[in-house]
């Protein structure tokens, strides 16, 4: 299939649905209407109201809420369980929780946008988000689970919806502000997990390091509605939308991105769940294989910043995603096989792998023809991603549980990541949905 304009939005409905497999039954879409394809010449698009500038900062800020919610627990996730008298059980949940949650209300975030429209749909979700941040520091555990259950949804709802404002409004710098989005994305969970604690020893419990996150969000809130009070992303583009509503389903490259997302959420959710435990066993000391885990982290923000720009730019999706996957892989093959020998260079290197993370949501931006293609496909990609990346830390534990040992778990982690280069390559074939 033709590859042509990836920079630019698609003409027009039709030619999205000559590029499909065959469409079942009604499937929720994005209130965004095609534009048509500019001349070639590199400009913004559908940035009304503010200007490009402001949106693109609001997007920018929307994304740095998008993780502190779930970092931050569990930078203090023992004194939130110790002065609740909690259980192990109930926290658990609480940090179970919000990878369910973005798989599970990732899903009505393509009707909501159709629904209400785009802007208005991105602001719900950021509302969302504010309203469980203070609810689950207003009482106890039963409200604090609430409380993380309601802003892990909004959550959800942004993570589908703003690769979509991507797509729709910065159609000449999608390469770009995905590259953008991703960095601000991990930046938000390193200041979740970094400044939390100190947040609460100044507030005087995890109540005020938790609930302070909310003044975030409401910033957020502001600058959005700023940002796109012209109309940009108005609702009106519901009824300007000549597109089908169609599923994806049964379309064979839809699977392949949406395994391609959930392959690598596995991988990194398991990472971020057990590795500093896999370190420790090793002999690393509990203060290093924090600092470690942080660099794991922080790796992903250059490749985050220069990748996909290139990836639009010039292609190579599924050469990159092949390279850092073989990365990540070597580093895990290190893990298994002397663990202690190289922590530093087997951190780097899983880092480095973990960074495809800023692919996957290239792909999603895209392998979509239309705004609403691709609000389809973020929503299916997402939603079932995250069910796998979920799942994913808890089949780690019981492989562990099991054996007693590493061994037969991060060999599963390597499989995960093998599946993850198939799905990868692939997905860098130059077509849509």
């Amino acid at each position: 299939m033709a590859s042509s304009s990836m920079e630019s939005r698609a003409v027009d409905s039709a030619a999205a649905g000559s590029d499909t497999a065959a469409a079942d039954a009604a499937d929720p879409d994005t209130a965004v209407a095609p534009a048509a394809s500019g001349t070639g010449r590199r400009r913004w698009h559908g940035a009304a109201g503010a200007g490009a500038g402001l949106l693109a900062v609001a997007v920018v800020l929307a994304a740095m809420n998008l993780r502190p919610s779930v970092t931050s627990v569990g930078a203090i996730l023992d004194e939130v369980t110790r002065t609740l008298g909690a259980s192990g059980t109930w926290a658990g949940a609480l940090t179970t929780m919000p990878g369910l949650c973005f798989a599970l209300a990732g899903f009505g975030a393509p009707w909501l946008a159709r629904r209400i429209g785009l802007s208005a749909a991105v602001a719900t979700a950021l509302g969302v988000l504010t309203g469980g941040l203070v609810l689950r520091v207003v009482d106890g555990p039963s409200v604090v689970l609430a409380g993380t259950f309601v802003a892990s949804a909004g959550i959800a709802l942004a993570n589908v919806l703003i690769p979509v404002v991507i797509k729709t409004s910065f159609a000449a710098r999608v390469g770009l502000m995905t590259g953008v989005y991703t960095a601000a994305l991990q930046t938000g969970g390193a200041l979740g997990s970094s400044v939390t604690p100190p947040l609460t020893e100044t507030t005087g419990g995890w109540r005020g390091g938790l609930g302070g996150w909310a003044v975030l969000a409401v910033v957020a809130l502001v600058l959005w509605f700023a940002a796109t009070r012209g109309g940009g992303l108005s609702a009106s583009h519901a009824a300007q939308s000549g597109e089908p509503r169609r599923s994806l389903l049964r379309n064979r490259l839809a699977w392949i991105v949406t395994g391609f997302f959930g392959t690598q959420a596995c991988f990194a959710y398991i990472m971020m769940g057990w590795m500093p435990q896999v370190l420790i066993d090793a002999g690393v000391s509990r203060t290093s294989a924090g600092l470690l885990m942080g660099l794991v982290s922080l790796l992903g923000l250059p490749v985050s910043f220069f990748v996909p720009p290139l990836v639009v730019a010039r292609g190579g999706l599924g050469f990159w995603s092949l390279a850092l996957g073989l990365l990540g892989i070597t580093g895990l093959t290190g893990l298994l096989l002397a663990p202690a020998a190289a922590p530093l260079l087997w951190s780097v290197l899983i880092g480095l792998g973990m960074a495809v993370f800023s692919l996957a949501i290239t792909a999603i931006t895209l392998r979509g023809r239309t705004g609403t293609d691709t609000a389809s496909l973020s929503g299916m990609a997402q939603g079932l991603g995250y069910l796998l990346g979920a799942a994913g830390p808890f089949a780690f534990g019981v492989l562990h549980d099991l054996t007693g040992g590493w061994t037969v778990p991060l060999t599963m982690v390597i499989a995960v990541v093998t599946a993850q280069l198939v799905f990868g390559w692939y997905a860098g074939k130059e077509r849509y949905v």
